[in-house]
C-alpha cells in the first residue's frame, strides 16, 4: 500500500462562480446545504484505487471501541456477480475487511503508507437476507472492537466483530484480526520484497474450466488445474482490476478467499454453491514468485443441506493459509 493524500479538485458546492467585482453570496458550507446526500467513504481509507471497489458509505463513533458504519452492495459487480438471485456472500468478506482498514485510519490514527496483515477473517450470512431487491442493498453495521492493542500511542493491532443488518434484521455476523507495521518495520520484514518492483512473479498458468468452479469467465479463475483431484496451483493474475486493485508484493488475502470460495466449488462439483460462511486464518504471506498448491478436503456432516470443505494452501511446504468453507446448494 502506498501513501496517498486526499485533495480536493475543487469546492463541493452548486453555486454560480463569482463575476469580477461581484459579493460573494453567503453560503453554507456544502455539507450542511447537503446533510442527506450519500458517498463512499475515501478510498484511501479502506485500501482501494478505484471508487468503484468502495462498499463503505459512512461511520460514526459511538465509544472508544464501539462504531457504526455504513455501506452498500450493487446489484451486479463485475467480480463478486449475483449467485441464484443472491448477492455474492464475498461481498461481506470484503466489506468485513474495509471496515478494519477504515477504523485504522479514521479513528486509530494509522497513518497512510503503514502495512497491515490480516491474520484471520470470518463471515457467516443469512441467506434469504442477501436476495437480491429492487435497489442496491443498504447496510447498517454494529462493529465492536474486542482487542487494541497499542505500541506506545501507535495502534498496534486490532481484532473486532461485526454484525451486518440490512432492513433492521441481522444479514452477516463476523471478524477480523490483523497487526500494523510502519514502513521502516515492513521493511525490515520483507526485505527485497518489500515493494511490488522488487518481487518477481511466476509465469501466468491455464486456468481450470471456469464452470467447475463457480465462474463464467476463464480471467476471474485463480486455480490451475495439476492434474490431481482436488489439488491445484493458485493462479494469481496480478493484471485482474479487482482482485489486485493496486500493485502490492504478496498475494492479497481476498484472492485466498477466492481460492477457498473456488476450490469449494470445484471438491462439491456445485458451480451455484452459496459460501454462505468461510472462516480463513493466514500464517504467513502468500509470496507472487513461488508456487501456492491448493487443497480441498470434504469435512463430514451436513446440517440442513449445508456441506463444509477445509481448503489449505501450502507453499514451499509450509502452511499459508486456511479456509473452512461453508456450502448451500440453491436446491437445499
Amino acid at each position: 500500500m502506498t501513501a496517498a493524500t486526499i485533495q480536493l479538485a475543487h469546492p463541493l458546492t452548486n453555486e454560480a462562480p463569482v463575476q469580477d467585482g461581484q459579493t460573494a453570496p453567503s453560503i453554507a458550507p456544502p455539507l450542511f446545504r447537503f446533510p442527506s446526500l450519500t458517498t463512499t467513504v475515501p478510498k484511501e481509507f479502506v485500501h482501494r484505487a478505484a471508487v468503484a471497489e468502495v462498499m463503505l458509505t459512512d461511520w460514526k463513533r459511538r465509544d472508544d471501541t464501539h462504531f457504526t458504519v455504513t455501506a452498500q452492495w450493487p446489484r451486479g459487480h463485475s467480480f463478486f456477480s449475483p449467485i441464484d438471485g443472491h448477492h455474492d456472500p464475498l461481498l461481506a468478506a470484503e466489506t468485513i475487511r474495509q471496515v478494519g482498514s477504515l477504523l485504522a485510519h479514521a479513528e486509530f490514527g494509522v497513518p497512510f503508507g503503514h502495512q497491515f496483515l490480516m491474520w484471520d477473517l470470518e463471515y457467516a450470512v443469512e441467506p434469504d437476507q442477501i436476495l437480491i431487491g429492487d435497489t442496491p442493498a443498504a447496510l447498517n453495521i454494529d462493529v465492536t472492537c474486542t482487542e487494541v492493542k497499542r505500541r506506545g500511542r501507535a495502534l498496534a493491532g486490532l481484532r473486532y466483530e461485526a454484525v451486518i443488518h440490512r432492513d433492521g434484521k441481522p444479514t452477516v455476523r463476523g471478524s477480523a484480526s490483523y497487526t500494523c507495521t510502519t514502513p521502516a518495520v515492513y521493511r525490515r520484514l520483507r526485505g527485497e520484497r518489500c515493494t511490488p518492483e522488487g518481487t518477481s512473479q511466476l509465469p501466468l498458468t491455464a486456468p481450470a474450466s471456469p464452470q467447475s468452479v463457480g465462474r463464467m469467465s476463464p480471467i476471474d479463475v485463480v486455480l490451475s488445474p495439476v492434474g490431481e483431484t482436488n489439488r491445484w496451483q493458485l493462479r494469481a493474475d496480478t493484471r485482474h482490476h479487482v482482485l489486485f486493485d493496486h500493485p502490492v508484493d504478496h498475494v492479497p488475502g481476498m484472492v485466498l478467499l477466492e481460492a477457498a470460495r473456488q476450490a469449494a466449488a470445484a471438491a462439491l462439483k456445485d458451480s451455484t454453491m452459496l459460501p454462505i460462511g468461510i472462516a480463513s486464518e493466514f500464517h504467513r504471506y502468500a509470496e507472487l514468485d513461488t508456487p501456492c498448491r491448493i487443497q480441498a478436503q470434504h469435512l463430514p456432516g451436513t446440517t440442513d443441506g449445508v456441506k463444509s470443505i477445509l481448503v489449505t494452501g501450502h507453499q514451499d511446504g509450509n502452511l499459508v493459509f486456511t479456509s473452512t468453507v461453508k456450502a448451500l446448494s440453491p436446491e437445499s
